[in-house]
């Protein structure tokens, strides 16, 4: 195998597909194409590339891709927006806890949240010892015993809307995510998928602060 013309014999050398030429025989190889796909992901299903027990992933979904993998992760019963990739640099830009890429959920939880504990959500709720950055919340329905709320956060914690809510006293009866920085879920049906247009990554790319490296 060479990299850039030179023979390259020691185990574990890293290149960057977008800049280094790799070839095995004298022959290129190409990296495969960039895709990303958005899934409205249905409950029921693990957001892994495998599961050791063999249950249901997201994978099952959405059709084989080289390198296709999921950008973040949803519970298992949380359903709506999840992206796919085999772009590390837009699943970098994407999860990297500095680039605060918004995601907004609708949220049915138990009961009617006062003003108070709205607030609390707003401001931030102590999770396993440590306190949640401020969260956007807006009440859009009010039923007899549930309320909809959209929050909008900007962290990926284990669960993370889940024990927020608990901690407030009104534990998730369901959880869809709705958009996730510039992209809306729409009218996408559950269990099925799309490609992003190229003005879609780019914009992806824009929300996270960063410039794309490919033209």
């Amino acid at each position: 195998m060479t990299v850039n013309g030179e023979v390259i014999a020691q185990l574990g050398t890293k290149v960057d597909p977008a800049r280094d030429v790799v070839a095995v025989d004298g022959t290129p190889i190409q990296p495969p194409a960039p895709r990303t796909l958005m899934l409205n992901k249905p409950a029921g299903y693990l957001t892994t590339r495998s599961d050791p027990h063999a249950r249901d992933t997201v994978m099952s979904l959405v059709p084989e891709i080289p390198g296709l993998h999921p950008i973040g992760r949803l519970d298992k019963d949380t359903t709506g927006l999840l992206l796919l990739t085999n772009d590390g640099a837009l699943t970098n830009a994407l999860t990297h806890p500095r680039h605060r890429v918004k995601k907004t959920y609708h949220v049915w939880v138990q009961e009617v949240p006062t003003e108070r504990a709205a607030r609390v959500l707003m401001t931030g709720v102590e999770i396993e010892g440590k306190k949640t950055a401020p969260a956007q919340v807006e009440v859009l329905r009010v039923d007899k015993h549930r309320t909809l709320l959209a929050i909008t956060i900007h962290e990926g914690r284990k669960r993370q809307l889940r024990l927020m809510c608990a901690a407030i006293g009104h534990p998730v009866i369901s959880l869809t995510r709705v958009s996730l920085g510039p992209l809306v879920l729409g009218h996408l049906k559950a269990g099925k998928w799309r490609d992003l247009s190229p003005a879609e990554v780019q914009a992806l790319f824009r929300a996270a602060g960063v410039t794309e490296r490919r033209e």
